[in-house]
């Protein structure tokens, strides 16, 4: 599976572009001497760039369009009551924090706090290389979304932390530590998590390998 590639794919699939009602509803931005302009400019100008990519998160988080999309508008409203405690560092991380929060709270919710069993993988470096993209034609076009779907799927039907690992750095290519800030876990747990991940979108996307039995009898 040709990592670069299947991002870019994937990445095409997703023209939602994201409107929160916090800020769409609620009419022009206050002037520059309005209480509070200053930090309402602040928050659209650091935080609300990314919501794109919370959105994205919480979809294959939830697998649930719907719900992903009131999860994202109470993340939003969460990170702008507390947007006075940001202290720097990468706003994007910050907010998919918030994302995930809301979706493990509404999930627990919705399926009584079920326990979650992470079996760890051993840890790997990603060596993945970016390559030029010319743009399709309508044949290829309709082979990549087709193909998309295919990945959007296996990627949902992995377990949640090993997903969850290979959203946030092949679709939303975040660094190992932004990752750790967003899971709340090790960076080596992130490295173990994403190759286990991308072991297991192997297994659905790509031809079962033969045998060496199997080999052997085909070339005779």
């Amino acid at each position: 599976m040709k990592q670069g590639t299947d991002r870019k794919i994937v990445k095409a699939s997703h023209p939602h572009r994201f409107t929160p009602r916090l800020v769409a509803s609620n009419g022009p931005a206050p002037g520059r001497n309005a209480p509070g302009a200053g930090r309402t400019d602040d928050f659209r100008e650091v935080v609300l760039p990314h919501l794109d990519g919370a959105y994205n998160l919480a979809r294959y988080l939830t697998r649930d369009p719907v719900l992903s999309e009131d999860i994202v508008q109470d993340a939003v409203l969460r990170a702008f009551r507390a947007f006075g405690q940001f202290r720097g560092g990468s706003a994007r991380a910050w907010l998919l924090m918030i994302v995930r929060n809301c979706c493990r709270t509404s999930l627990a919710s919705a399926r009584g706090a079920a326990a979650l069993v992470v079996h760890e993988g051993t840890g790997a470096k990603d060596a993945s290389d970016e390559q030029a993209d010319p743009a399709p034609n309508p044949e290829e076009a309709l082979q990549r979304k087709s193909e998309a779907g295919r990945i959007r799927a296996a990627i949902e039907d992995i377990p949640e932390p090993f997903r969850e690992a290979v959203v946030l750095r092949d679709l939303e290519e975040l660094s190992y530590a932004e990752i750790a800030q967003v899971t709340g876990v090790p960076v080596g747990t992130v490295m173990s998590r994403l190759s286990r991940g991308r072991s297991l979108l192997a297994d659905r996307l790509l031809p079962p390998r033969a045998s060496a039995g199997d080999q052997s009898r085909s070339v005779k």
